[in-house]
């Protein structure tokens, strides 16, 4: 089997799990890093055995050693990505890009249009398209298992315990040093949607706002850190049994504690979340991106779509409800209900994704499908191998950016063909 080469521009959690993905299958080999926390660096290149000279504190002096891999992963934050993106695609890399594209609409553009120029190839990590359980309700629609698809009600479920550590205390808090939660959160669910679709909607609209984490709802003997906190033992979002109850478990330290401290003792995270932004209470902190939004979307066809994001219940699986003018399906992530209008009759398929839904669990299945698909498209020069382009990233991405227009101002935004 022919051994596709990478770089990764981003050694951290996402970094990581696409590079271990390509090394555990041989399908890949990482000669190439850059990363600017040393710590990280090093521990990258040691575990991928990189030689020195292609170890880099930033992708420009990746980008000035001229192309040393046929491929790149980028998974920088998210408003770090259009200027890698560009400058490698114009060097001939083809691309593995973390969600979201980029933080606007303009620099999305900007990578897409380097993609096409440059012939290569660029998949967005839309991985929620690659689990086993997307496939088999992709099949189901096609096959007109249901008819014609008329309406779909879709949960992402984030997490009261995953809202507070990325979205409250963590890198994702804020819209002007990552993106709206829409983008940086659900660009996966309105992709997936519209991937079940076959087509983007016609109009958008949505609904939401910052309800709880904010200021007003601070409880009056709340304290700034959790650790000094008499009210800790009791709230919902306290830190130290989160993190605390990370230790000893393999994925969870791998995710979410990674973020907090490289540390793996009580000491260690105490102290992180003595002086570090995950000790801080919940309810005194600087974000400012909504914990729950409504998003409706009109296809030209007259079918909707109804899809709630809410930091208000437990880490799960999406949840979704497909309604045809034959048939329904009911869907968990795992199973599928599936009633048949003509006959009455009613299957449950059980699909074969065992893993969880967090990015601990390689978001149940979709992280190393993506990774093998990538690989494997790079390996046989064929883009079908793909079920995305940078032309659709694009596309899913303007829906997400209509919805927001549309929760700022309070308007159905129409979207153009």
């Amino acid at each position: 089997m022919t051994e596709v080469t990478l770089a990764v521009v981003g050694g951290g959690l996402r970094g990581l799990t696409y590079a271990r993905r390509a090394h555990a299958t041989g399908a890949g080999r990482v000669v190439a890093v850059a990363e600017p926390d040393k710590r990280r660096r090093e521990a990258f290149a040691t575990e991928f055995e990189i030689a020195p000279d292609q170890v880099h504190p930033g992708w420009k002096e990746l980008a000035a050693a001229g192309r040393v891999a046929d491929a790149v992963v980028i998974a920088t934050h998210d408003q770090l990505h259009t200027d890698p993106a560009v400058t490698l695609a114009d060097l001939g890399y083809h691309i593995l890009l973390e969600k979201p594209m980029a933080a606007s609409e303009r620099e999305a553009t900007l990578i897409a249009d380097a993609a096409g120029r440059n012939g290569i190839m660029l998949a967005v990590c839309h991985v929620l398209r690659y689990t086993p359980y997307t496939r088999v309700v992709k099949e189901l629609l096609d096959s007109g298992r249901i008819g014609r698809l008329i309406s779909v009600q879709h949960l992402e479920p984030v997490g009261w315990w995953h809202q507070a550590h990325s979205f409250v205390r963590g890198h994702w808090r804020r819209e002007d040093t990552s993106a709206p939660m829409l983008l940086a959160k659900a660009c996966h669910d309105v992709d997936w949607l519209i991937h079940l679709f076959g087509r983007p909607p016609a109009r958008v609209s949505s609904f939401g706002s910052l309800s709880h984490f904010r200021a007003e709802e601070r409880p009056v003997s709340a304290a700034d850190r959790c650790l000094d906190c008499p009210l800790e033992p009791s709230c919902p979002y306290s830190a130290p049994r989160l993190y605390l109850g990370c230790l000893g478990n393999p994925d969870s330290e791998f995710w979410p504690l990674s973020a907090v401290t490289p540390g793996r003792t009580e000491e260690e995270v105490l102290d992180a979340l003595r002086t570090g932004p995950y000790g801080r209470c919940v309810y005194a902190c600087d974000n400012d991106v909504v914990d729950h939004q409504e998003v409706v979307m009109e296809f030209d066809d007259g079918a909707t779509c109804s899809f709630t994001m809410s930091a208000f219940t437990p880490m799960e699986h999406r949840r979704t409800r497909l309604f045809g003018t034959h048939g329904y399906i009911d869907g968990d992530g795992r199973e599928l209900r599936v009633m048949d209008f003509r006959t009455g009759e009613e299957d449950v398929i059980t699909t074969d994704d065992v893993a969880g839904p967090s990015a601990a669990d390689g978001h149940g299945g979709g992280d190393e499908g993506l990774t093998d698909a990538f690989l494997a498209a790079v390996t046989s020069g064929d883009p079908a191998l793909l079920r995305s382009d940078a032309a659709e990233s694009l596309m899913t991405h303007r829906v997400v950016w209509a919805a927001e227009r549309a929760r700022l101002t309070r308007s159905v935004v129409p979207l153009q063909p």
